[in-house]
């Protein structure tokens, strides 16, 4: 059985120069938000708010400065990702580098959630370019977005061959966008209907073919960042003021074992990330940082309805109530989003050659 690897991350001074400025700049501009709304930090959808980020260079960070970006390293972006997140800042809207376009993932189906070899929608290659079919599903903000990068298939096959890639605007006619509220009442998921949807060739992402290459690259970074343990911190926040100065015996070794498991994960996390900066293929670490990422997350919200006496209730007067009611509703969804816990472990086991 191969050892799972995960190298110490090596320290950057421009990374920690970063941390300061970022800092300042959401300490200004998160002053007045209170907990109740920082816990919907990785939910929160705050256009203006994207736009500054965008203004300062803290989208597309690692991107070529050819196509926006802005050519700065791995590290230096998860500083940025990682106190966003410890703040509670709204961060769903930036995911293109002006902070100006929105753009959602088009991966799961209605009988292919995690299982992405299993995906039925079809772009038929025709004259005026691809002609789709198929249904997405869970496509968070999709009624938000202006285009969708689409995991389809464009050649025969299954399984894992015959995949691509395409942006598609959603403008395009033949596209239903069909609301799937959650259990806090939000309706930030989506069902996304293509019927006889026409793009033209250009719309292509990378090479037809290399869909399955190409989406595994983007769920590795997506599963190692700090997202995967740090949604819910402005809960853990909020319990540490709670219990004050003085807390019992069983909260402060409670809140003390969820400190300890963080600090693992953040060094596992941004070991991750110093792989990519150094061009290594970090599959099989992304996928252990996340499912023990999606635990921790889980854990904390279970240890904080335990150890404070308070009933869950997202109106509440309470801060740490209505936090606590938020995150004990999105909770489910920590297994779920980025890859089921089954199919990560199953990722898992075949990288140390258990199956």
């Amino acid at each position: 059985m191969d050892a799972i690897r995960f190298p110490p991350p090596p320290r950057s001074d421009r990374a920690e120069a970063l941390r300061q400025e970022v800092r300042a700049f959401l300490a200004k501009e998160l002053a007045d938000l209170p907990p109740r709304r920082r816990i919907e930090s990785w939910m929160g959808f705050d256009p203006a708010f994207s736009r500054k980020l965008g203004e300062k260079g803290w989208i597309g960070m690692t991107w070529p400065k050819a196509y926006g970006g802005e050519g700065r390293s791995a590290a230096e972006r998860y500083v940025v990702l990682e106190e966003l997140l410890a703040a509670g800042a709204p961060v769903a809207a930036h995911w293109i580098a002006a902070g100006e376009l929105y753009v959602c993932i088009g991966m799961s189906e209605p009988d292919a959630g995690s299982d992405l070899a299993a995906v039925r929608t079809r772009a038929e290659r025709v004259a005026d370019g691809y002609r789709i079919n198929g249904t997405k599903l869970w496509t968070t903000n999709a009624h938000r977005s202006h285009f969708m990068i689409l995991l389809c298939r464009t050649g025969p096959g299954t399984g894992r061959e015959g995949l691509s890639q395409l942006l598609v605007d959603l403008a395009t006619p033949g596209i239903r966008i069909n609301p799937v509220e959650d259990l806090a009442g939000h309706r930030h998921f989506n069902e996304v209907v293509f019927e006889d949807v026409l793009v033209a060739p250009t719309a292509l992402i990378g090479g037809e073919g290399r869909g399955w290459a190409q989406a595994m690259a983007e769920l590795s970074l997506e599963r190692s960042g700090p997202e995967r343990f740090l949604s819910t911190y402005p809960l853990l926040a909020e319990l540490v003021h709670v219990l004050g100065e003085e807390p019992s015996e069983a909260a402060a070794a409670a809140v003390g074992r969820l400190a300890a498991h963080l600090m693992t994960l953040r060094h596992l996390s941004r070991s991750v990330a110093a792989m990519i900066d150094s061009g290594e293929d970090p599959s099989l670490q992304a996928a252990l940082v996340k499912d023990l990422g999606a635990t921790f997350e889980q854990e904390l919200v279970e240890v904080a309805r335990s150890v404070v006496a308070v009933e869950p209730w997202m109106d509440a007067a309470s801060e740490f109530s209505a936090a606590l009611a938020y995150a004990l509703l999105s909770a489910p969804s920590f297994s779920l989003r980025g890859g089921t816990r089954e199919i990560l472990r199953g990722i898992i086991a075949r990288g140390l050659g258990l199956r």
